[in-house]
């Protein structure tokens, strides 16, 4: 694979979000240290000798959930492990994308491997095999409450690592067993605790997580390029930038978009061009306060990203395996809970309804032609009545606006008891992961539409050049979008900006001028 990155190694440290994305997204290798597959062997050592004494430890030598008084036989146990997947493979709905199942898989390794979990470094082999082969289990995306792990969809991946189940092998889906053979990939087969360690933990709601703070970080830096832009295209007042007004309000994420914004602007000729005999004595807040509400919205990010990241850093499974004083400790807990990120997760959706919301309003005023000053006609039409320009560019806008709206009500606010009322107390985190991924692609085509109809509006203002970083981001949009003369579908255009925006490019247009 061309421009393949370099291999991430399990190690025991925390995953990065570029690690996540790498192996999820642009085919990365994944090796495991030394140092970790010893730490995995003496836990799992240490995890057997506690249970020789024949002391009930959870999940290890009894049953599960509201079966955890159920005390099983030595020879059973292999066998729990087992049926344990089978039974909690219950997932629903449409299939996950198998970059999610990738980044999934990944996580749930890197947590195994930090050598707490007391299984056997045999384990971790099997999962990073089907990564390096590009065998991915096919999992529904609906199942998991977000508490006591993701158990439906981490038990159907490890179905496809015990060979059962459907599984996507380079392209084709076809059943775990025949990727098995086509691989070369031998099933594992589940010891002690080895069932339980593979479901009961927070992988798929951090993986989703880590994805879409990358992917939110990219929307965010197209969101500041096309709030310049707007500013521009639309003849609006950069002096709202000033520093001092920023440094007044004392908060940090609107000091810097102000800061990315002024730079992004610098040295433009349109502003100067009406700074003086300008009757407008102010803009609407779509542009006057788009320093202070991104910068809102960057603040949530960023409360997101370092939940994420701890999360990354994380052992989520349960029970766990200690040295203690005196031999060996398999303790209990709750890490399996994934309220942390329900919550953080939450915020983010409402931050992107904001961030969605302002560039619809400065889609909507770029068109209405209400300001007279800006001499954009209506609908940015080359020819107003005869031709429709981009009218209903703002209509799909505000659509996905008031999905995003939707999508933002908080899933962790509301519980469901599960297991006869013994987890009685759930998270709701991987639906909110889900939801942050919609509402990430529909915030994405929002700003792809404002980033085409302000191309259009700085057309206007020719033959005036705006600020050099404005220009960069306005020639990437034309490799892509040719100007507006007549009528035309205005979708392909928004499809081939939102994948410019996933494609960080405007994240290189703004990095290079900050």
């Amino acid at each position: 694979m061309p421009n393949t990155p370099p291999p991430v190694v399990l190690d025991g440290q925390t995953l990065s979000i570029d690690a996540v994305y790498d192996i999820a997204r642009r085919g990365a290798r994944v090796e495991l240290s030394v140092d970790s597959r010893r730490r995995m062997t003496e836990a799992r050592n240490g995890m057997l000798e506690r249970a020789s004494t024949g002391e009930p430890l959870y999940g290890i030598n009894t049953g599960f959930g509201s079966f955890a008084h159920v005390k099983l036989p030595a020879n059973q146990l292999a066998e729990l492990q087992t049926n344990l997947i089978r039974s909690h493979a219950a997932g629903v709905g449409a299939p996950l994308d198998s970059s999610d199942v990738r980044a999934m898989m990944l996580v749930l390794a890197a947590s195994l491997a930090r050598g707490v979990s007391g299984v056997r470094p045999e384990l971790v082999d099997s999962i990073m095999a089907h990564l390096n082969h590009g065998a991915t289990p096919i999992v529904p995306s609906r199942g998991s409450v977000g508490a006591s792990g993701d158990l439906a969809p981490l038990a159907h991946v490890a179905q496809g690592l015990i060979g059962e189940g459907p599984m996507n092998f380079r392209g084709r889906v076809i059943s775990a067993k025949e990727a098995h053979q086509a691989a070369g990939i031998t099933p594992i087969r589940l010891a002690e605790k080895e069932g339980l360690a593979l479901i009961n933990g927070t992988h798929l709601m951090a993986a989703l997580g880590a994805l879409a703070v990358r992917d939110a970080g990219n929307l965010m830096d197209a969101a500041i390029v096309a709030t310049a832009m707007a500013i521009d295209g639309c003849r609006a007042a950069s002096s709202v930038f000033d520093n001092r007004i920023h440094l007044a309000r004392n908060q940090s994420g609107q000091i810097w978009i102000a800061s990315a914004l002024r730079h992004l602007l610098e040295n433009s000729q349109i502003g100067p061009a009406h700074a003086t005999n300008d009757p407008r004595v102010q803009d609407p807040y779509s542009l006057r306060a788009s320093a202070q509400v991104l910068g809102a919205v960057f603040d949530a990010m960023q409360s997101t990203k370092r939940t994420i990241e701890n999360e990354l850093g994380a052992v989520t499974d349960n029970p766990l395996v200690f040295k203690g004083n005196h031999g060996w400790d398999v303790v209990s807990g709750a890490n399996f809970h994934g309220m942390p990120l329900a919550i953080s997760l939450d915020v983010l959706r409402i931050a992107l309804c904001h961030l969605a919301g302002i560039a619809e309003r400065r889609i909507y005023w770029a068109l209405a032609s209400h300001d007279k000053e800006n001499k954009l006609p209506a609908h940015l039409s080359a020819q107003p009545g005869m031709r429709s320009g981009h009218m209903i560019v703002q209509y799909a806008a505000a659509a996905c606006c008031n999905e995003l709206r939707t999508l933002a009500y908080p899933s962790s606010v509301g519980n469901i008891s599960t297991c006869a009322g013994i987890e009685d107390y759930n998270s709701m985190g991987a639906t909110s992961a889900l939801h942050t991924r919609d509402s990430i692609q529909l915030a994405r085509d929002v700003v792809a539409s404002e980033l085409l109809v302000m191309a259009e509006a700085i057309e206007y203002q020719r033959p005036l050049a705006s600020g050099a970083g404005v220009e960069q981001a306005h020639r990437a949009i034309r490799t892509v979008v040719a100007r507006l003369t007549n009528d035309r579908s205005p979708s392909p255009d928004i499809a081939a900006i939102s994948t410019l925006i996933a494609e960080g490019t405007f994240s290189f247009a703004l990095r290079n001028l900050a």
